[in-house]
């Protein structure tokens, strides 16, 4: 009896991390595959290269992540870094000084969010409505600056400002840690705390798991829904000031563009409910180097970039299935 409540408690706990952390064993069977297909995968400049490709689009889908934990969503933040690069590389032009930049991109993201979360939360506007309109009100304004054309760094600035994206730690003859991938892992680092050690991330997910029942718990909803939009649009705001020195010319008509679906990808394979009240940031961490993996597999077997949309959409439907499915067993 001893031995078959033991097999019976093993099979549980089994099944509990199964459910919990599949992004796990998503990763690691990711990972064999680009080991198989790519044999120099694990080499430091591949590891290296795989996190600086994909820490822009990172950073905002550790915003992504919070809303959609709060039960909501923004698919405006890729044309939100189109604007905001765009404009930044204005100011860094006119004041040749990438901290004033960081300070406008910074303060043009939070103004974004704050005017999307103040549409949902006290407009009671769909999320995914709001969002729609900014996203359509950001391209126009962008385009319409740049009349399609690239917004470009100055050369007095270009050799300073590229190094941000370009340069980095030289810690032996070998290896080199660059700034975007210590960028991305401390705003990771910063986001799990936030979302699993503080009142505020608890309350986040309060709200994405039932809003009135947050409500009447004595949760002010309203703020926690601005304030992640908010977070959301500072964390665009930093990726824009990256992207900017990472391409050093914006292009108006095509920048940022499928940022949203990239992250609400990366949300999605991490294991994120994309109906809220669930999820893990180191789901997210690890999902956007899956899905940068992925990306490298399909290089590798010589399939067109321009499919990356439709890995995308395909990410996204199969992890919204599994999780209706692993919903319906509980």
């Amino acid at each position: 009896m001893n031995g078959l409540k033991l097999g019976g408690s093993k099979k549980m706990a089994l099944r509990s991390f199964m459910t919990n952390y599949n992004f796990v064993v998503s990763f690691v069977l990711l990972l064999i595959a680009a080991v198989a297909v790519n044999p120099s995968f694990l080499r430091w400049n591949n590891i290296s290269n795989l996190f600086v490709q994909g820490t822009i689009v990172g950073i905002v889908a550790m915003g992504m992540s919070m809303i959609v934990s709060a039960g909501m969503i923004d698919i405006s933040v890729g044309a939100q870094v189109a604007l905001i690069s765009g404009l930044g590389v204005l100011v860094l032009n006119q004041t040749g000084s990438v901290f004033v930049m960081l300070l406008f991109c910074c303060a043009l993201g939070g103004l974004i969010g704050l005017f999307n979360g103040l549409l949902v939360a006290k407009g009671k506007m769909a999320p995914m409505i709001a969002t729609l309109a900014m996203q359509s009100i950001c391209r126009s304004i962008i385009t319409q600056l740049g009349q399609g054309g690239p917004f470009t760094v100055s050369n007095e600035n270009y050799e300073s400002f590229r190094l941000i994206a370009a340069s980095g730690f030289q810690l032996t003859e070998k290896v080199r840690l660059p700034y975007m991938m210590i960028i991305f892992c401390i705003v990771s680092f910063g986001f799990a705390v936030t979302m699993d050690r503080t009142k505020f991330g608890k309350h986040v997910y309060a709200v994405g798991s039932n809003e009135t029942a947050a409500w009447l718990a004595g949760i002010n909803v309203h703020r926690i829904k601005i304030a992640v939009f908010v977070i959301t649009g500072l964390m665009s705001g930093v990726a824009s000031l990256l992207y900017a020195s990472r391409l050093t010319a914006i292009q108006a008509s095509n920048a940022g563009l499928n940022f949203e679906m990239d992250a609400i990808a990366a949300v999605a394979i991490g294991g994120t409910a994309m109906s809220g009240g669930r999820g893990k940031i180191m789901g997210t961490f690890l999902g956007i180097l899956m899905f940068r993996m992925i990306n490298n597999i399909l290089t590798m077997a010589n399939v067109p970039p321009f499919l990356s949309g439709l890995v995308s959409g395909i990410i996204i439907i199969v992890a919204v299935l599994m999780q209706n499915f692993q919903n319906k067993k509980r």
